[in-house]
């Protein structure tokens, strides 16, 4: 049987019901954990994601919430909570992403990045938090992005709230320490099955490649099962992209 580092574990994943926050879910379940499946409107992906769990012999739970609401946030972990006893990992995945010419931001087009991708990260840690210091330990891992790091001008919703992402996981670690420990996870281009390439961020990119989903979730079940004397910090998954 393969170690299973996790076992007994709960583990939260917002947006988990396709592409990066898919690949986290599986790759804790395997570890051992009972996942909890977030999804807002992939009804059809969050189930789909929960029966391989279930095939890879864990428990799964998909719970539909729109986590940029904090009322929502707080009934996603009470759900998982309830179901399985306590929350031990939280991975903060949900988040969107798209180009805006910056003379054409709106209000709305502002209100919905920061709401979706920072705001929904600290409430959804709030709510796991106040349960996991109930339980003396936790593990929180928020998906941040290098677009957090570098300055992309048809992207300025998008790095603003990545930005914000690093600078709440910071705060986090120092405010939920010693029993918690918090890090985000920033990924450079990840490619799909189907999409085509990025030819230019491979030819930059000192690996000489874009990562891949499970890039991101093996680094995320690292945070969760061999950083015990880490917090704070900002894993940056780009195949080098950033030392450009």
């Amino acid at each position: 049987m393969a170690e299973q580092p996790l076992q007994g574990q709960v583990g939260v994943v917002t947006g988990g019901a396709r592409r990066i926050g898919r690949a986290i879910a599986l790759r804790l379940a395997e570890a051992g954990a009972r996942v909890v499946v977030n999804y807002n409107t992939s009804e059809a992906e969050a189930q789909a994601t929960v029966e391989e769990i279930e095939r890879r012999g864990s428990q799964g739970l998909m719970v539909q919430a729109d986590v940029s609401r904090p009322a929502e946030a707080e009934r996603l972990i009470a759900a998982a909570a309830e179901r399985f006893g306590g929350v031990d990992i939280l991975v903060n995945n949900a988040g969107i992403y798209a180009p805006y010419d910056w003379d054409k931001i709106t209000e709305a087009d502002w209100d919905r990045f920061l709401d979706t991708n920072l705001k929904a990260q600290f409430f959804c840690a709030q709510a796991a938090a106040r349960r996991m210091k109930a339980r003396g330990r936790g593990t929180i891992v928020n998906l941040a992005s290098i677009g957090g790091l570098r300055p992309w001008p048809s992207y300025i919703p998008y790095c603003v709230s990545k930005a914000g992402v690093i600078m709440l996981t910071r705060c986090l670690a120092r405010a939920l320490g010693p029993g918690i420990r918090v890090n985000a996870v920033a990924p450079g281009a990840i490619q799909f099955p189907g999409e085509e390439p990025d030819q230019s961020y491979i030819r930059k990119a000192p690996l000489q490649r874009t990562g891949t989903a499970d890039d991101i979730a093996r680094t995320v079940l690292f945070l969760c099962t061999q950083a015990e004397f880490i917090t704070g910090q900002v894993f940056v998954v780009d195949g080098g992209f950033t030392l450009t």
